[in-house]
């Protein structure tokens, strides 16, 4: 059914949420959404909020944000002893939860960024239906500068990959102008065209991010400030592992920046992940989930997938049977094996999505012995780059920080010291293993 009233609700989850009602208010996500947090996973971001706040005062009315690419998108203020947050849903089409966040205010820049150093303006990428905006990060001067174009991982992202109270790429994207790379970022067709897309009966990986993706490196190629021999493509996750496929679709791409780029196929990983979650939560509903996607998994797995298979039936939610289909044809170690271009790989030690076993062996395995790719562990990050200390839980990403200045300053210095022009990286560090 069609939602009527956003409003109603907005204010039902807010009242289970103040009434500690998690499972009623996980009872109301959509299939994407309940594959990723559990009632036990809600509550620990709902307890984080609360530590920081102070118990709860006020609970606002519900304001309906206009736009978006949802149904419905409604925030509610809530007010503690010690300061607030926002509670923000996002809905979908039949009333059902397809995003729910916690933010303690606006995105702060930081510490690393200097916005002085650069300006910013709005861009289009594509053209008709599936054009979608994003922003040109351009330093201040002259140049030449290297560029560099950001992908975000799987899902509906926006282009600053929003997670919570926190925005990733924007982080990466400040961080980076500030110190003369030029940067664009944008957002994902399935967030800025999610009913279009829900709509088409068949759609793939290459064509959620390779069309914009390239439209966007010949953006910065045809800039006068930019060096057109040294625009490359950094993707995080999923934009990591699709990143070897838009250098191959795009010749000019002079090489390639893979941050937690999964190797592991998506549905093997689904049940690791949802294995792992379990056992670290106690979390019953995390013990059905996990036999919910290992059931998904093997459908995605089977010579009985096809491109009509639904989404609903497959991890996840979020992608048909013909997403899934591309995902079982993709190589990325092999495709960016057959690349010749540098590469730089990063990887967060404390990350559980995307493992240094399960994930960077296969890049090392496949890459490690090439003088031109660089690899690097980060031993205290997280699969978003944040650093911090014991195991990494999904409840961490409501809590406000910043990509790890380290990974920040590291991917800066390669891009602006990498002369494809003369075969090599200016440095000593090339093919060498750093651990942070």
């Amino acid at each position: 059914m069609t939602v009527t009233d956003p409003v109603a609700i907005g204010q039902a989850v807010a009242r289970m949420l103040d009434e500690q009602r998690f499972s009623d208010v996980a009872d109301r996500f959509a299939p994407p959404l309940r594959a990723l947090v559990s009632a036990t996973a809600l509550q620990q971001a709902w307890d984080a909020e609360l530590a920081r706040t102070g118990p709860i005062s006020a609970v606002g009315e519900p304001v309906i944000e206009p736009g978006g690419p949802w149904a419905g998108r409604v925030s509610v203020a809530v007010t503690g002893e010690r300061g607030g947050f926002t509670v923000v849903m996002s809905l979908d089409d039949a009333g059902l939860l397809s995003g729910l966040q916690f933010t303690a205010g606006a995105w702060e820049a930081p510490p690393y960024a200097h916005p002085d150093a650069f300006e910013e303006q709005e861009i289009t990428l594509g053209s008709g239906s599936p054009a979608v905006p994003g922003t040109l990060s351009l330093p201040r001067g002259r140049g030449p500068w290297p560029g560099v174009v950001l992908l975000s991982g799987g899902g509906p992202f926006d282009r600053d990959a929003t997670s919570g109270p926190n925005k990733p790429l924007k982080d990466l994207a400040w961080g980076l102008a500030g110190r003369g790379v030029a940067v664009v970022r944008f957002d994902k067709v399935t967030y800025a065209h999610a009913a279009q897309v829900a709509e088409l009966k068949e759609f793939t990986m290459a064509e959620e991010y390779v069309p914009h993706a390239v439209a966007a490196a010949r953006l910065l190629q045809s800039l006068p400030g930019v060096d057109a021999t040294r625009v490359f493509v950094a993707g995080h996750s999923m934009g990591g592992k699709v990143a070897p496929r838009v250098a191959a679709a795009e010749p000019s791409v002079a090489g390639l920046v893979i941050m937690a780029g999964d190797t592991e196929p998506i549905h093997r990983a689904a049940v690791r992940v949802a294995g792992h979650l379990a056992s670290m939560s106690g979390d019953p509903q995390m013990a059905e989930l996990l036999e919910t996607v290992t059931r998904q998994a093997a459908l995605a797995d089977s010579p009985d997938l096809s491109p009509a298979t639904p989404a609903a039936d497959l991890p996840f939610g979020l992608w048909p049977g013909s997403y899934w289909l591309d995902l079982r044809g993709y190589d990325p170690v092999a495709t960016a094996a057959s690349l010749d271009r540098p590469m730089l790989i990063l990887q967060g030690g404390r990350d559980y999505q995307v493992t240094v076993q399960d994930d960077l062996t296969r890049w090392k395995a496949g890459l490690g012995h090439r003088p031109d790719v660089t690899i690097r562990v980060y031993d205290a990050d997280d699969h978003l780059f944040f650093p911090g200390t014991g195991p990494s839980t999904p409840a961490d990403y409501a809590r406000a920080q910043h990509v790890d200045p380290q990974v920040v300053a590291d991917v800066a210095e390669w891009l602006l010291k990498w002369d494809r022009t003369a075969g090599q990286r200016v440095g000593q560090d090339a093919g060498r293993e750093r651990p942070h």
